[in-house]
């Protein structure tokens, strides 16, 4: 039963921005958890840890070690990535808008409250009280913030806003005490990139600084400092004692101010102040310069440039210092390479018609990252050979079904979006993607072998797909056109039938030729469960008319044996060895039948084990809103053990079937953002209009960098099942277990949440005869022979035994060494007691 999270698919990327650490750690947010993408070796995990609601910014440190997850809350994790644990928790309160580590990893600057940037002293390895130290607060813009960056040697950070303008701070307090940042100004649209571009000699010097506006435009900025530095000087040599000295003409270059001019300038020491004055200028030409402060020096605009891919805004870009390259992308899909500072355009591509999110580099820059929200889209590019790495896309809507295969090494998931696709359990990675259905796919299925794939969709048709060719390569249809919900075949794979929803029948088809071979009427409501038995060919269908149905389909004598309730039947599963039915009923209670004899064996009621969680439209209180729970898929383990039950609640619940008791349950997201989540609502929140959440702004400004999922919904969905405002509910649609029994998989609103044992607590053992027993480790260790006992620890691989020989060899070597020290202080203190005697004989 020791089950944990191991992995989120179906939804790749849904929105804030992307990071590559490590040169090949792809990292996004998927709903309120971080996935880590592997790109050299193909394999994808999401972390374990979770955010209060979905995570909207993220920054990585230097070396790859930390990451900041920041969600739209405004509650940040900082997590050890190698770790995959969190370390710290912070609340920035006000929205946060942008965060970026330093590259030294010291610091973390954070925009919030939309006007604020704020520094942070980064936590370390180091245990702290307070682990996050507020450093400095710049108050200085009049809109919100929209990138941030740093400069090499970590000194100055560069912010750019929404009031059309970048401005440049120091983080030096002696250097820009009194001095307000310097402002980069004449962009006609907000800033979405500015960045700062070190010297090719010199890597620590700043002598360029990009900006990159909404409209299309990039300005490129020199940095000319030695001017405006040597005439604070001369103002300030002629202003020692409080008197404003005016700058010297430049047609008179022989004029020279004087060191204090209310003293009389005698002819003799006029030469000596002279030679003092351009002594402070040529030190000034070579040394200050250098650390003349940027925020306080000239920058020049060398050149404006356009992208001129007008009506379409700039929506992401990203620079590369190394490389002296710019990635932009645009609302309309286009995105384009260009070779600063000459802007040379090296490719200029289309990869979508909707807009783009993210787009950032890696830290070789050889590598492209771009990722669509709207599309749940994220791919990179190699661009010096035009090919693609990665191109991995989710499901758009919830997904509604998943099926294992036969060797438990692939899972096949189908979504209101009309796609099927098929990941490999292992990486994590969608290698195909099925797209010829034309409406929502209800159910898929394997058949034997592991070579065939079965769908059913609301637009009429059972496809199945080769999965060696990856091909359509026979489809069902029926007489008139039909909406299928439920599918199922025979051990032998020769007899698929499928469920309908509006016209409550159940057609057969032939898997050979694909003749319709008979259509089963019987039922008086949507067919929503459908499976054959393991051992016979008995067909079980369950429907909404509160009966499951028993068919014998190959002797054509139609319904053998019907099961009544008293309230709507929702699914219906056998159990592995096909004695046992079980089927869940609108009234949240599991019944188990004796499918041979007819007879109800036992009942569970689950209602009070599946309620938790209250919608925002909800006037009772969560203890007495169980009337809407109830569960709609079922799942028995492999061995028939326990079966899993998962429905309209934030509850999967884990049964044993033997003795009908709730075993676990697992809470499939904490993720606020969704609805059904909190057993407590906030009053404070509740207006004489409804929820506050619920009314809606017409004057908001929307923000345009993260588009909000919205989800579809198919027209059999239960009543009370979504509200009016399309806030995604948390729910359960679909569970299977891997034929295998190691793991099971359940379809969520937030995705297909990947469940898997605990390897530290599975029996695993080599080697192993009939004399490895932990009785003849203890033997061997009472007997002093440590290497022979952990040989059979090894062997019988119990963590328990293992480190109890290693605990008990250890031991042993203390023993020995104090036995060896108490020995040699026994022998020095006979040694001087004998000292008096040889001296008394002498």
């Amino acid at each position: 039963m020791n089950f944990r999270f191991q992995n989120l698919l179906g939804a790749p990327y849904r929105g804030g921005n992307v990071l590559v650490a490590d040169n090949s750690l792809l990292l996004s947010p998927v709903g309120n958890r971080i996935s880590v993408t592997d790109l050299t070796k193909s394999q994808t995990q999401t972390l374990p840890c979770e955010a209060s609601s979905n995570i909207s910014r993220i920054a990585v440190s230097p070396d790859g070690v930390f990451l900041v997850a920041v969600d739209d809350s405004s509650r940040a994790l900082f997590i050890n990535l190698h770790r995959h644990v969190v370390l710290h928790r912070i609340s920035f309160k006000p929205p946060v808008s942008a965060l970026r580590f330093s590259p030294d990893g010291s610091l973390l600057a954070v925009a919030v409250a939309g006007k604020l940037l704020q520094i942070w002293q980064s936590p370390a390895f180091r245990r702290e009280f307070f682990p996050f130290h507020l450093l400095r607060t710049f108050p200085d813009f009049d809109a919100p913030i929209t990138t941030i960056d740093w400069s090499p040697d970590s000194n100055y950070i560069l912010a750019g806003s929404k009031d059309l303008t970048a401005r440049l701070f120091c983080l030096n307090r002696s250097k820009s005490s009194g001095v307000k940042p310097f402002l980069f100004l004449g962009h006609g649209d907000s800033v979405v990139g500015a960045f700062l571009c070190p010297e090719k000699k010199r890597p620590d010097r700043v002598c360029r600084v990009y900006t990159l506006s909404r409209e299309g435009a990039i300005f490129s900025w020199s940095f000319n400092g030695r001017e405006p530095n040597l005439h604070e000087e001369r103002r300030r040599l002629g202003n020692s004692e409080g008197h404003m000295s005016d700058p010297p003409s430049p047609g008179t270059p022989e004029q020279r101010p004087s060191l204090n001019p209310d003293e009389n300038v005698e002819s003799g020491n006029e030469s000596n102040k002279r030679k003092d004055f351009d002594g402070i200028r040529d030190g000034l030409n070579e040394e200050e310069c250098d650390e003349l402060p940027l925020h306080r020096g000239k920058w020049e605009m060398l050149r404006k440039d356009f992208f001129t891919q007008a009506p379409a805004k700039l929506t992401a870009c990203d620079y590369h210092r190394d490389l002296d390259m710019v990635v932009v992308g645009f609302s309309n899909g286009v995105f384009g390479l260009y070779q600063m500072p000459d802007f040379v355009c090296i490719h200029l591509l289309s990869i979508s018609r909707e807009k783009i999110t993210t787009a950032v580099f890696n830290k070789m820059g050889n590598w492209l990252t771009f990722g669509c929200a709207k599309l749940g889209q994220l791919l990179v590019w190699e661009w010096r050979s035009e090919s693609y790495i990665l191109k991995q896309q989710g499901h758009y809507f919830d997904v509604n079904c998943i099926a294992y295969s036969p060797d438990s090494q692939l899972l096949a998931t189908g979504a209101d979006d009309n796609k099927v696709k098929v990941w490999t359990v292992s990486s994590g990675f969608c290698f195909v993607t099925f797209s010829e259905h034309t409406n929502a796919v209800t159910a898929l299925h394997f058949l034997p072998g592991n070579n065939c794939l079965l769908s059913a969709s609301l637009d009429g048709t059972v496809r199945a797909w080769d999965m060696f060719r990856y091909r359509n390569f026979r489809t069902f249809t029926t007489p008139t056109s039909r909406q299928f919900v439920s599918l199922a075949s025979d051990q032998s794979g020769e007899v698929i039938c499928a469920g309908t929803l509006d016209s409550f029948e159940i057609f057969v088809w032939s898997m050979k030729n694909g003749r319709l071979l008979d259509v089963l009427s019987g039922h008086e409501g949507p067919v929503h469960g459908l499976m054959f038995s393991p051992t016979t060919a008995i067909l079980a269908s369950s429907s909404w008319d509160k009966t499951v149905r028993l068919w014998d389909v190959f002797e054509g004598k139609g319904a053998v044996e019907t099961f009544p309730h008293t309230r709507d039947v929702l699914t219906v599963v056998y159990r592995p060895d096909g004695k046992q039915l079980a089927c869940s009923t609108l009234d949240g209670q599991i019944h188990f039948w004796d499918p041979i004899d007819g007879l109800l064996m036992y009942t569970i009621e689950g209602r009070r084990d599946i309620a938790g969680g209250r919608l925002m439209t909800d006037r009772r209180s969560a203890a007495k809103s169980s009337s809407g729970k109830y569960f709609t898929t079922l799942c028995y383990s492999a061995d028939g053990s326990y079966i899993l039950a998962g429905g309209s609640s934030k509850y999967i619940c884990m049964y044993d079937v033997a003795d009908q008791v709730l075993l676990r349950r697992f809470q499939i997201t904490h993720n606020l953002s969704l609805d059904g989540v909190l057993d407590f609502l906030n009053s404070k929140k509740m207006t004489d209009a409804g929820p506050l959440d619920l009314i809606a702004d017409e004057d908001s400004d929307v923000e345009e960098g993260i588009d909000k999922q919205t989800r579809g919904k198919l027209g059999y969905d239960l009543p009370g099942s979504r509200p009016n405002n399309g806030r995604p509910v948390v729910r359960t649609k679909c569970l299977s277990i891997a034929p295998t029994g190691r793991c099971w998989a359940a379809a969520t609103t937030e995705g297909v949440l990947m469940y898997s044992m605990d390897e530290s607590f599975v029996f695993d053992p080599t080697d192993l005869d009939i004399d490895v027993t932990p009785e003849a480790i203890d033997k061997a260790l009472a007997e002093e022979h440590p290497q022979r006992a952990l040989l059979l620890s090894l062997r019988l691989n119990e963590d328990s035994l293992i480190k109890k020989c290693i605990i008990s060899r250890t031991l042993r070597i203390w023993n020995l060494f104090f036995d060896g020290v108490r020995s040699f202080v026994k022998l020095m203190v006979n040694l001087f007691r004998k000292i008096p005697e040889v001296f008394c004989q002498l």
